[in-house]
């Protein structure tokens, strides 16, 4: 496995720099995910953009905490589930939300459950969702706009969990306490 570069101010590519800057005032700290993807500015480039974009989506704080993590669940990030713990504490966000994804167990209402079911057919079957599936997530109060925005907030997510597969990203210090294996013992390639 190829030993990736963790960046800092000092050894970033140039045009990663003021990047890198951004993260530090936003976080008061340069994410490893994003001293990683750093190596390649246009990476981390799109993957704050698209974090800010799906941040201004219609989905509430809790909807968003189930597209992310159902997504780095669904793909074994060792990195994401922890961070994006800490994230929806930030986000006030249910702890029973958070555990429910954590754990694959149920989720406290149908219609967060309808949203991490339609959010996984998309990872799983790559965007092709059968019109019966589509319909149970439209009637589960869902719109258009948010199979739009799932398919956003699963783009970031793709970018995220395989920089930290290849990366094997060390889990943030502020997030270790949250650290997290898959409950079926399926570990990660090393």
């Amino acid at each position: 496995m190829a030993d990736f570069t963790i960046h800092t101010l000092d050894t970033a590519p140039e045009e990663s720099t003021p990047l890198l800057e951004t993260s530090l005032k936003r976080n008061g700290r340069i994410p490893g995910l994003h001293g990683v993807m750093a190596e390649a500015p246009g990476l981390l480039a799109a993957y704050n953009f698209a974090h800010q974009q799906f941040l201004a989506t219609s989905l509430t704080d809790e909807e968003k905490t189930v597209v992310w993590q159902a997504v780095n669940v669904e793909q074994n990030c060792h990195y994401c589930v922890p961070a994006h713990t800490g994230i929806a504490k930030m986000m006030k966000v249910d702890d029973a939300i958070t555990d429910a994804l954590r754990n694959e167990t149920p989720l406290p209402t149908a219609k967060l459950e309808a949203l991490r079911d339609f959010t996984l057919l998309v990872v799983r079957n790559r965007g092709f969702v059968d019109e019966a599936d589509t319909q149970a997530f439209l009637d589960a109060r869902f719109t258009q706009r948010n199979i739009l925005e799932v398919i956003l907030g699963v783009s970031q997510k793709v970018m995220s969990n395989y920089t930290n597969h290849f990366a094997q990203t060390p889990v943030d210090k502020v997030f270790e306490k949250f650290a997290w294996q898959k409950a079926d013992g399926l570990k990660q390639a090393s």
